[in-house]
């Protein structure tokens, strides 16, 4: 590129991805939504936020990474055959366990014993997470086609595939609380699989021409990796959002045995929802910080926006939480029940810094992956997992304060030590 790097060269680059992320973000409000006005919502939320979705999310873990390995390797025609073989191979393997775990006395196994889910949660939430199969397999896919528009300059697919994921997810929860009979956890989760499933067509549809066009035009550059560079460039890649699910099965767990265990695992994915959607503003910021770190000049642009993306999308929250937004949000958006909206708006002071501290981590993160120095980033999910770790032990130990706001003081302190080690990092493959 011969362009001077500039702010609105960056946000041109961020925009679509954000809001494509924006579009994923409203997923979990509008599905936490449609289940609170179905039958026995209390229950159906906490089947979704406290087990299908945590377990379907480290399960998912592996291939989450599929998008920044695909932006930074899909170079040519060859590392595009050999990242794309191993995409199917991760896809299948997943999409097996995920149905296994669903389908047989590995369940009862985990959710059970493991997370000690209450017994009323655990029927509804199996029915889920089998509904949920096709979910890990779709992202896959759909994951690495992305990273292959981003290459070649056609994020703005991205945003279109999203749209389309979204539109098909809010036409199928309508139509379940129209029909109004249906359990909220078939709703939620059959809309989620249909919109994942939506997006992965569109955007290999959209792939093709790229395969066909700028990518057989690619210089071929030095040829594909071998199987042993592939994975020690992908495992830490692999790892880093693996540690960082496990926290969701962990907290589930930790809440379970915390005080007013039923409302913290029904309030935990409505207040997901919201702070995800700020959150994920900054998700979108890591494959701009790949993609332009190769142009002179580009980091002190970069963390220029960045500094003003994280106060922007902190400042909202803060918004929501001294006004009236929040109320409106949890009570007639998300139709909780006034015990419930309360202790969700409590909560959100605890989580004011999660979108900030999602642009600092995205800005070190794509340092890291764009120099190839990918352990640094395993290094500080493992500190993550950690820390998030001793918080839940000593909530769960000293059984005070409900479990919400533990959980939500564990991931503080998570997100903290991950952005000072990855920050340190950064700073030392710089020098």
């Amino acid at each position: 590129m011969s362009k001077e790097i500039t702010l609105r060269r960056v946000f041109r680059s961020w925009w679509p991805l954000a809001a494509s992320w924006l579009m994923m973000g409203f997923e979990l409000p509008a599905v936490s939504a449609a289940v609170a006005r179905l039958p026995d919502p209390n229950i159906h939320l906490a089947a979704y936020g406290g087990v299908v979705f945590p377990l379907s999310l480290v399960i998912e873990a592996p291939i989450i990474m599929l998008l920044a390995a695909s932006t930074a390797l899909c170079r040519d025609r060859e590392m595009y055959a050999q990242l794309r073989r191993f995409m199917l191979v991760s896809a299948a393997v997943l999409g097996a366990l995920h149905f296994l775990l669903a389908a047989t006395p590995i369940y009862d196994l985990v959710v059970d014993r493991l997370l000690g889910v209450p017994e009323e949660v655990r029927g509804p939430a199996r029915l889920g997470l089998l509904i949920f199969t096709p979910w890990t397999p779709a992202i896959a896919y759909r994951r690495f086609q992305q990273g292959l528009l981003i290459r070649f300059g056609r994020s703005r697919a991205v945003g279109v595939g999203t749209a389309i994921r979204l539109g098909a997810n809010v036409v199928t929860l309508l139509a379940g609380i129209a029909h109004g009979g249906l359990p909220g956890i078939v709703v939620g989760t059959t809309a989620i699989s249909i919109g994942v499933i939506a997006e992965a067509i569109y955007v290999g549809i959209v792939a093709r021409s790229v395969v066909r066009g700028p990518l057989q035009l690619a210089e071929v550059r030095g040829g594909p990796f071998t199987l042993r560079q592939l994975l020690a460039f992908y495992v830490p890649l692999m790892i880093t959002p693996l540690f960082n699910m496990i926290a969701h099965p962990v907290l589930s767990a930790a809440l379970s045995r915390m005080p007013r265990p039923i409302e913290s695992l029904a309030v935990l994915p409505v207040l997901n929802g919201l702070v995800f959607t700020l959150r994920s503003l900054g998700f979108a910021f890591n494959e701009v910080v790949v993609v332009t770190l190769d142009e002179a000049g580009a980091r002190r642009v970069l963390a220029r926006f960045a500094r003003i993306l994280g106060s922007a999308a902190t400042a909202v929250l803060l918004l929501v939480i001294v006004t009236p937004l929040g109320r409106f949000w949890f009570v007639r958006v998300s139709a909780l029940e006034e015990g419930l909206a309360v202790l969700a708006g409590r909560g959100l002071w605890i989580a004011v810094l999660f979108p900030a501290f999602s642009v600092l981590n995205s800005y070190y993160t794509g340092d890291l992956v764009h120099t190839h120095r990918t352990r640094g980033i395993t290094e500080a999910t493992v500190l993550y997992l950690a820390t998030v770790c001793a918080v839940l032990f000593a909530g769960v130990r000293h059984g005070g304060a409900t479990g919400l706001y533990w959980g939500l003081s564990a991931g503080l302190a998570g997100y903290t030590v991950q952005a000072l080690w990855l920050g340190r990092r950064a700073r030392e493959v710089r020098a």
